[in-house]
């Protein structure tokens, strides 16, 4: 038998070679089998679409659409107000439910499908602006949904595997995913030259993401700061055509019907603040993972001072650091603009620092934290699992979603103002109903406050029934949902019973 080797290289460094792709090749189809998991139970996450948090809002939204596209008024209390709640994407999504005839829920379902895929593949594009190498987008998607802290933390804009798992459907999402494309589509503007019409579609986008999620517009924002400094650097940046994309952004800003974006800071007033105050609670636990991508960010620091993930993290702990100073709470939600850059530095330092040792060690550190991360977020199997079927350890960090409100639209319909506080108020709408005073702040809302108080006082224990007839006559209240039974002896007529001791109560 003849062997014969391949005379573009000696035998010895053929095999080494072949060595060297060997564990390169592995390594990517893994990352990708993974990242591939994790989409599978994403996808099952939103065929059951657990409510928890602020989908109601979302629903409620919906319905104002479907049912009004051009004067919706608010989208939870029976009022002509405007809200920031209708942005492009919900307004697309309305007409769909509009033409289509399909349930708000379906529609957010679909939602949730299309802002799951926006950000899977807007990460893709990203990435590959930082990295040529074939496992990055995989690896920086896991990061991005892992690498987090031990404990999870669940609110919109922020993609954890489990804060996603019940906010895929919300505009956060949707506008996140933006963001990834319109950070990649700067690059290429940038690198390539481009020219007027680009830039000015570059700022129409900026626009839309601001206007379809606010915050996460700020997140979009800090990436692109970042960006164009780290280009201007290299003399890439024609500042008169950077400068009309911004007139452009800020002329979609402007002409937006359904609210004034402009005005949406004085409205919302310091309420945000209190409400946001705990982003910057137990950082260790919620963000504690995040450490290794902050270690990842020294090296690319030391190879570029002007590095755009460097510059995108430092950039976004000012704007967070500011808000903890100054007590605007609120501007913690830029937190998403802190944490993403350090999370893609890492997976990133792993496939692509300077020698194969270095490397192997980026990669250790990186599959450490993603299993102690996804450990923290094991609670997602719940919503594919039945409990049953879980180990305790992982039930324990289960969160049971919250039970709908289907049982009262057989008498309740749209347009009904019904009187409820608490957690009945943040999701009665979603059915179409109105309540009297609004589960989530309504920013524009002149009454708001009012409509509190007469809330509360309704469902005193020693409210008067004169006095709960006298709210009822001036808000229009046909029905009362109530948990706590104090309201059985009112004057009311009992007309369904509901879970959790639940209530539906005619109003005579």
């Amino acid at each position: 038998m003849t062997v014969r080797f391949s005379p573009s290289a000696p035998p010895g460094e053929a095999g080494a070679r072949r060595a060297a792709v060997r564990p390169a090749v592995v390594g990517r189809t893994a990352a990708l089998a993974v990242a591939g998991l994790v989409l599978v139970l994403m996808a099952l996450v939103i065929v059951r679409l657990p409510w928890a948090g602020d989908l109601g809002v979302h629903a409620a939204t919906l319905q104002r659409l479907r049912h009004s596209p051009l004067d919706p008024g608010d989208p939870l209390v029976d009022a002509d107000t405007p809200s920031p709640y209708y942005s492009p994407w919900m307004l697309l999504l309305g007409a769909v439910a509009r033409l289509s005839g399909l349930s708000v829920f379906v529609v957010l379902r679909l939602a949730a499908v299309a802002g799951l895929a926006l950000l899977v593949t807007g990460v893709r594009r990203y990435v590959r602006t930082l990295s040529a190498h074939r496992a990055a987008p995989a690896l920086a998607l896991l990061s991005l949904l892992l690498l987090w802290g031990t404990t999870p933390l669940l609110w919109s804009g922020f993609p954890g595997l489990h804060s996603l798992a019940l906010t895929v459907s919300y505009p956060s999402t949707f506008a996140l995913g933006l963001a990834f494309h319109f950070w990649a589509w700067l690059t290429g503007a940038l690198r390539r030259g481009a020219g007027w019409p680009e830039w000015l579609g570059l700022g129409a986008l900026w626009g839309v993401i601001l206007l379809c999620h606010q915050f996460s517009g700020v997140v979009a924002t800090v990436g692109a700061a970042a960006t164009v400094l780290a280009a201007g650097r290299a003399r890439r940046v024609v500042w008169s055509r950077l400068g009309a994309g911004v007139v452009a952004g800020a002329v979609v800003l402007w002409a937006w019907p359904y609210y004034d974006f402009f005005a949406l800071s004085g409205a919302a007033g310091g309420g945000l603040d209190a409400v946001h105050r705990g982003l910057y609670g137990h950082p260790a636990a919620r963000y504690g993972l995040v450490l290794l991508g902050v270690v990842a960010l020294v090296p690319r620091w030391w190879r570029d001072r002007w590095d755009p993930l460097v510059l995108f993290a430092g950039l976004a702990v000012a704007v967070v650091g500011a808000g903890w100073v100054s007590g605007h709470y609120a501007w913690g939600r830029a937190l998403p603009a802190v944490v993403i850059p350090a999370q893609l530095a890492v997976a990133l330092e792993a496939v692509g620092a300077g020698r194969r040792g270095l490397r192997a060690g980026w990669t250790v550190l990186l599959a450490g934290g993603l299993l102690a991360g996804g450990w923290g977020q094991a609670g997602v199997l719940g919503y594919v699992v039945p409990r049953g079927g879980l180990p305790a350890a992982v039930e324990d960090r289960y969160r049971p979603p919250w039970t709908g409100y289907h049982w009262i639209t057989p008498w309740v319909r749209y347009g009904d103002v019904v009187m409820a506080e608490g957690r009945p108020a943040r999701q009665v709408p979603a059915y179409g109903a109105y309540t009297v005073a609004p589960g989530y702040p309504g920013f524009f809302l002149a009454d708001e406050e009012r409509r509190g108080a007469a809330t509360r006082v309704y469902f005193g224990e020693r409210t008067p029934a004169s006095v709960r007839r006298g709210i009822e006559r001036e808000y229009g209240v046909r029905w009362v949902v109530d948990g706590s039974g104090a309201l059985g002896d009112a004057g009311l007529r009992e007309v369904a019973r509901g879970p959790e001791g639940q209530v539906l109560y005619a109003v005579p």
